[in-house]
């Protein structure tokens, strides 16, 4: 999300309450509330922790605007009426989000300082492209990628054009089957150069988790 600089909170909670009516959460987890509707036998509420806002006559009230007269609700912290409707829609997407601040170009060093402890935010120039290296990084970070750059035998790495994996799914066979569905079988072992390895280069199977910017060689069978 791309605010101006000199008046970022106004238009960041304008834009965020908009998107909060259709249902998009920007930098939120989903609530920790259980829900289970089931046939019979009332409201039944159970509280993990002490409720600062809502108790059994409030849960039984808003469950009743959605007709919901028989359910379990689990509160596992101090969740708000929102968080409980939330759940009970159903819907709501949750997604991170970046604030980039620009023209900070305009501004003094003092109310820079200021803007970086805003959460989430990124201060750039988009006229003097000042800050962009940072952008990138937080863009990476948010979308959880890392890179991995492959090297063929007897060859320099290819740093030109890394391989992009989900950093939930980061593995030498997430790798293999990233780059091509065959290699699958022809996998022997593989060497890897980088955070993830004990030594460089260390053999390695499908198993091993990669880190951000590691080198792997893959070793067919003969």
């Amino acid at each position: 999300m791309v605010l101006d600089v000199m008046k970022p909170l106004q238009h960041k909670k304008l834009l965020e309450y908009e998107l909060e009516g259709f249902g998009i959460r920007l930098n939120k987890q989903p609530p920790n509330i259980g829900y289970k509707r089931k046939e019979k036998g009332g409201i039944n509420l159970t509280m993990l922790v002490p409720q600062s806002e809502l108790d059994l006559d409030l849960v039984k009230s808003i469950l009743a605007e959605y007709r919901i007269h028989n359910a379990d609700i689990t509160l596992r912290y101090d969740a708000t009426s929102e968080d409980l409707i939330d759940v009970i829609e159903g819907n709501r997407i949750y997604i991170p989000c970046i604030y980039v601040l620009n023209k900070i170009d305009q501004i003094s060093i003092e109310e820079l300082d200021i803007i970086y402890r805003i959460p989430h935010t990124v201060p750039i120039s988009a006229h003097h492209k000042w800050n962009f290296d940072d952008l990138l990084e937080k863009v990476w970070e948010y979308l959880n990628l890392i890179r991995i750059y492959t090297k063929p035998k007897g060859q320099l790495p290819d740093y030109s054009q890394p391989i992009v994996l989900n950093a939930e799914r980061k593995s030498i066979e997430d790798l293999c089957t990233k780059i091509h569905k065959s290699l699958q079988k022809d996998f022997k072992c593989a060497l890897v150069w980088g955070a993830s390895a004990k030594h460089n280069p260390q053999r390695v199977g499908r198993d091993h988790v990669l880190i951000d910017e590691d080198v792997v060689q893959v070793i067919k069978k003969v």
